[in-house]
């Protein structure tokens, strides 16, 4: 039984509905702050509560001391079905723009060029969530892919309760290891407004070797100046560029940029903004990503350098068990294009396979080589190895090909499960009307077949990263209940995420039941293979670490 939440007057009105939709009788309006005890009483029964944005109405349960099993984000759900090839042809695809295709947070741009965003929804429209609910549902049983779409909904669905338990629950983290570690790197902490001490030496460095007493190396303006005085004929200040270069100034100067960018992302005034009562809580933004990887609107958890992860250490008496995935989207390519070659080859690790098929010669030219297929390498190493890896494993290789060739056209691709691209944006359509206009010059054909080219190399990634991002969500979600199941208590008590980076999560956990999350991690990754995959002879190993800090962790 599915139960939409709305709010009401006096209250919230708790609707139950059937599979399709359909109002059944019982709806009741509960006081708001009844809702938690209301939900507590309910959930032995494993409802599905349905509601408008998790981040909305979760925190709150969570505060109360309110774990809930199951979940569907209409927001969420909406933003995939509206743009899925799938249900292209449904009521809910085709409907005017309104309250439900407005973003709850921001989403990831890309170059400016790729991904052209709407207008604000129509000034008075309502959301409701009943009826929103039924159009989903309609959509997705019209659809010839209603069992991979439903499990993509459930997934991203219980992507967003994972989200705001890893928030409620925070990351472990220690001020006293923080400061000692920025301490160490950049020296004491100095007063508003003042660089710290090493900080502060190294930029005399580079302005000595510059001969610049007053340079502001902040400023990519008076930097570019000061190097182009002494000859360095440099297009941009950017760290890549200038390891190219030979000069004293170099070393020196990529030092303070690396703890400059450590001082102003992970600072002592992150410290302060962030961490509160041993515990750093992020705001996660799951779906933030067109691919379907996550975002963050804050705090930078998808960053954290390795300077600082000796901050991260568990409670007394707890471990971290850390785990990735190895080889995550070579191993999702591998099946999505169903390559028994490919498949043979990662039965350990991948690279190695790869090397010994005869493709590539060493370890390292595979990955290079798989890096190439995969983002659309045309040149240098990893263009020089496709041929090899072409014809090593043919199926993979046709499989991103395709996907490429089908963004070109300007065509929309799909993940595993159904997730979609974006079609490209009006200045990719006006590039290619010049080029095949009458008057088209050199100029506008090479820019049409930049951006053409361009668009391919985002959906030949797309279909990869898409479906490695719907595995880790099915990953997150077997073990989020297997965590749960583990032992009794408040939710605080019991092992639970507290951390998640594309192919890696984090468990906090007391440590006399750290070995049996370790097993339990692996065999939620086992599954969700299975789940995206069946029977395909695909696996997906992760690699798990017992730990008393991030840091000790690879």
């Amino acid at each position: 039984m599915h139960v939409v939440l709305s709010s009401a007057p006096g209250g919230v009105l708790l609707t139950p509905v059937a599979d399709d939709g359909a109002v059944v009788p019982g709806a009741v309006t509960i006081a708001t702050h009844e809702l938690s005890a209301e939900i507590a009483r309910r959930e032995p029964d494993r409802p599905r509560w349905v509601w408008d944005d998790t981040a909305r109405w979760y925190p709150q349960l969570l505060a109360d001391g309110v774990r809930v099993e199951r979940c569907v984000d209409l927001r969420l759900s909406h933003v995939i079905l509206r743009n899925s090839a799938l249900t292209a042809g449904s009521t809910l695809a085709n409907a005017p723009y309104g309250p439900w295709d407005a973003p709850a947070v921001a989403v990831q741009q890309h170059s400016g060029t790729l991904f052209d965003f709407v207008d604000e929804p129509p000034q008075g429209a309502t959301a409701d969530p009943i009826e929103e609910f039924r159009l989903q549902r309609a959509a997705l049983e019209s659809s010839a892919s209603a069992n991979s779409l439903g499990l993509l909904l459930a997934a991203e669905s219980a992507g967003a309760l994972i989200a705001a338990e890893m928030r409620f629950a925070g990351l472990p983290w220690s001020v006293q290891r923080h400061d000692e570690l920025l301490t160490g790197l950049l020296g004491p902490r100095p007063r508003t407004g003042e660089r710290p001490a090493k900080l502060e030496a190294v930029l005399g460095r580079v302005r000595a070797a510059l001969d610049a007493p007053e340079l502001n190396p902040d400023s990519p303006t008076d930097l570019m100046r000061a190097l182009r005085r002494v000859g360095l004929l440099v297009n941009s200040t950017r760290s890549w560029e200038l390891k190219k270069i030979e000069h004293p100034v170099i070393e020196p100067l990529l030092e303070y940029k690396k703890l400059s960018r450590l001082l102003a992302a992970n600072g002592w005034y992150w410290l302060d903004t962030w961490v509160d009562e041993g515990r750093f809580r992020p705001d996660y933004v799951p779906g933030g990503v067109v691919t379907g990887r996550w975002a963050t609107s804050g705090g930078g958890a998808l960053q954290l350098p390795k300077q600082i992860r000796g901050a991260v250490v568990p409670d007394e008496g707890w471990k971290l068990i850390v785990a990735d995935a190895a080889q995550l989207e070579p191993r999702i390519l591998t099946g999505l294009s169903g390559d028994q070659k490919m498949a043979e080859a990662g039965r350990g690790d991948l690279y190695e396979g790869i090397v010994a098929s005869g493709a590539v010669a060493t370890r390292a030219e595979a990955k290079v080589a798989m890096l190439g297929a995969m983002y659309g390498a045309t040149s240098g190493e990893g263009g020089r190895l496709m041929p090899r890896l072409t014809r090593a494993f043919p199926r993979a290789i046709a499989m991103v090909e395709a996907a490429a060739r089908a963004g070109e056209r300007g065509e929309v691709v799909s993940t595993r499960l159904g997730r979609s691209s974006p079609r490209p944006g009006e200045s990719w359509h006006e590039a290619q009307g010049e080029a095949n206009g009458v008057q088209a010059t050199d100029l506008d054909e090479r820019r049409a077949l930049s951006q053409s080219r361009s668009w391919g190399r985002f959906t030949r990634n797309f279909i990869v990263q898409g479906t490695a991002a719907e595995w880790a969500l099915c990953w997150m979600a077997g073990l989020r209940n297997r965590l749960w199941a583990m032992a009794d208590g408040d939710f605080a008590d019991r092992p639970h995420l507290v951390f998640f980076l594309h192919d890696e999560v984090m468990v906090h956990a007391p440590a006399h039941l750290a070995d049996r999350v370790a097993e339990e991690v692996r065999a939620a990754a086992a599954d969700a293979g299975r789940l995206i995959f069946g029977a395909l002879p695909v696996g997906f190993p992760v690699t798990v670490a017992i730990v008393d800090s991030y840091a000790d962790a690879k």
